[in-house]
Formats: structure tokens, C-alpha cells, sequence
């Protein structure tokens, strides 16, 4: 029992980021479905425009609070630490949007379905992947790293 504690505690941080992660990837792939439904399927890129805002402010005030424990809130750190944030997911989010462009109106990939979810969509899953590698990578060590002594958040 002892080792198992001290294995969540020691990797408590990735789990944090796991769970709100999947929260965020809920919340992303809930919001682009939605979108989906209401302009069925047109406007695809728009969606995942107004999906990934959304997703971003969820996971920003997530990550903060929850995984990386940034306990600043004064004005101009958020602002400065929001748009680094921000600028990581931007990174992401051109990947994820080129690999969308090219699954739905390059290869037209809304043609064929697998478990009901069509092509877009499962290309939309697998491009996640990769996003949220990239994601973790931007957070931990450019967003929310440890500041290093005498380094002041204001």
C-alpha cells in the first residue's frame, strides 16, 4: 500500500494533468460535436476555432489551479502567463487544424464512419493525441515551470 501512495505522489502532477486533460478533451470534442450537429458538418474549421477557445480557457484555469499550482492572480502575471499558455496551444491547435483541413476537405474523410463517429471526428481523436503531448510539453516547462529563486510572480 505504502509503495502505491508513494507512486501516486511521486506521479501526482501527470495524473492531475491526465484528468484535466480528459476533461479538456471532453469538453473539446462535446463543444465541436454540438457544432457539428447544429451546422452539420459545414463550417468545420470555424467550429474547431470556437471549440479550442473554449477548451483553452477550461484547461488554462484547470492547469493553473489544479496541476501546476500557479498561485499568482495578479493582473499582469495571468495576462503574462495566460498568453504563454495561449501561445502553446496556438502551436497545437495550426497542427490540429492543418491535419482537420487536409481529413475533411482534402481526403474527405466524412465519408466513411467507424462506431458511429465519422471520419472527421476520428481524425479530430487521433490529431488530439498528438496535441496534447505537445500541450504538456508547452505547460510544464515554458507556462508553469518552476520559477527559479529570487524570481518574483508579482
Amino acid at each position: 500500500m505504502k509503495k502505491g501512495k508513494a507512486l501516486l505522489l511521486q506521479y501526482k502532477e501527470q495524473l492531475a494533468y491526465l484528468f484535466f486533460g480528459v476533461l479538456t478533451t471532453v469538453v473539446n470534442y462535446a463543444v465541436f460535436w454540438l457544432f457539428q450537429q447544429a451546422w452539420q458538418g459545414r463550417h468545420v474549421l470555424f467550429a474547431n476555432l470556437l471549440t479550442f477557445l473554449i477548451a483553452t480557457a477550461f484547461a488554462y484555469v484547470t492547469n493553473k489551479v489544479f496541476v501546476f499550482h500557479s498561485p499568482a492572480w495578479h493582473p499582469g502575471f495571468v495576462l503574462r502567463e495566460a498568453l504563454a499558455f495561449l501561445s502553446g496551444r496556438l502551436f497545437s491547435f495550426g497542427i490540429e487544424e492543418a491535419g482537420l483541413y487536409v481529413a475533411a476537405y482534402v481526403l474527405r474523410l466524412d465519408r466513411f464512419s467507424l462506431w458511429g463517429l465519422d471520419g472527421t471526428m476520428l481524425s479530430k481523436i487521433v490529431l488530439s493525441f498528438l496535441a496534447v503531448l505537445l500541450n504538456y510539453f508547452f505547460s510544464k516547462f515554458l507556462v508553469f515551470g518552476k520559477k527559479k529563486e529570487g524570481e518574483k510572480e508579482e
